[in-house]
């Protein structure tokens, strides 16, 4: 039986891992260990690690490794004190193989600690283009990686044309797909209860209400400010009532937290509620509902192709992403967030574009895991 570590360390993380996990957990030739560390330890942002444990999953390790300050030294300290940590995690637990999740900080020092502890590596959501320091990230772990799990062909491709061996890498889709599918075929509503979490204004959901999640930009920071105010006050300016959903823990979001407790303090905040984090499953099925999303988060680009979410996609974050036609980009400015969410609410819903997955990248990336070649001898193919 292989044992498979899977390392959590934030919200974006664990739904982009979930569905694998419970493949793993449920086959008979692998065992789950997880390790959860990072802001999803943290209440400041929504204790993620509650939600696991909800979900059924026991973490085996807690690593707590953030220096809290979202600064660029401050996220480079914790991507050190994660590679002081893990090891620990890594040592105790022998995983045949970790599994290092996208492109994050703690991804980072996941994929050093693995390497320098000679423990194959395991990428998922490898070869995609974007902006923010995370596509240098995703390109470095690529290169420590011994299996690869991109999400779509053309991140396959640039993983090869990398170097990497064809036969390491497996196309499984994103397994955020997964939960997406799962919450479109459940039908079920379970959004009734949404407003007792949270702070801020109540508002029917039957009724058009945007989506608001933007995160700090790493090359800009400094100017999350001004970005996140921009956002609100466009949303002000469409009038319509939002859900608002924190950033996350990178560089700047100090800043861009800033910017929504300010606003709140200087307008009238009662056609919004806030949110530090939320279930994956809710969080999908108000983006099946929402008129639009609004922001840099990528699951306006993943998530939202696949539900046919209507996107306005601010700034450079997810820039080279591939993305489906559902998504307007835009700049900064007010005036033009303004004008692009108009557009997409009078476009209304669009087509389903299964660009990053079917909805089966869990069992998938389980059914690889069982009998790939785990050497770390990785045979580059310069």
């Amino acid at each position: 039986m292989r044992r498979v570590c899977v390392v959590v360390g934030s919200r974006a993380n664990y739904t982009s891992i979930k569905s694998a996990m419970r493949a793993i957990e449920a086959h008979p030739e692998l065992e789950l260990e997880l390790v959860v560390g990072a802001s999803a330890l943290l209440d400041r942002y929504g204790t993620v690690v509650e939600l696991i444990e909800q979900d059924g999953f026991e973490p085996d390790h807690k690593v707590f490794m953030l220096i809290e300050g979202e600064t660029p030294s401050t996220m480079a300290k914790s991507t050190g004190l994660g590679l002081l940590e893990l090891p620990t995690a890594f040592e105790r637990l022998e995983p045949d193989v970790v599994i290092a999740v996208g492109d994050r900080f703690e991804t980072m020092a996941t994929a050093l600690a693995a390497t320098y502890m000679n423990i194959p590596l395991a990428h998922t959501m490898g070869g995609e283009l974007s902006g923010n320091i995370d596509e240098p990230i995703r390109h470095a772990v690529t290169k420590f990686a011994h299996v690869h799990f991109p999400a779509c062909t053309d991140a396959a491709e640039r993983i090869i044309r990398m170097g990497e061996s064809p036969e390491r890498v497996h196309v499984v889709g994103c397994p955020r797909m997964d939960l997406a599918a799962e919450a479109l075929a459940s039908g079920a509503d379970n959004l009734s209860r949404i407003f007792a979490e949270g702070v801020g204004g109540r508002f029917e959901l039957d009724d058009p209400f945007l989506i608001v999640s933007q995160h700090p930009v790493t090359h800009e920071y400094g100017h999350g400010v001004r970005q996140i105010t921009e956002t609100l006050l466009a949303v002000r300016e469409v009038d319509l009532p939002a859900i608002v959903v924190w950033p996350n823990a990178d560089a700047g979001a100090e800043h861009v937290a800033g910017g929504i407790r300010a606003f709140r303090e200087h307008y009238d905040d009662s056609r919004l509620h806030f949110f530090k984090n939320l279930p994956a499953e809710d969080y999908l099925q108000l983006m099946a509902r929402t008129a639009c999303i609004v922001g840099n988060s990528s699951s306006a680009i993943r998530e939202g192709s696949f539900i046919g979410t209507p996107a306005v996609n601010i700034g450079p974050r997810q820039i080279g992403r591939q993305r489906g036609s559902n998504v307007i980009d835009v700049g900064y400015e007010r005036r033009e967030i303004v004008e692009a969410v108009r557009a997409q609410l009078e476009h209304g819903p669009f087509e389903h574009e299964p660009i990053y997955g079917d909805g089966h990248a869990g069992e998938r990336i389980a059914d690889v895991l069982v009998g790939c070649d785990l050497s770390i001898d990785k045979r580059m193919t310069y």
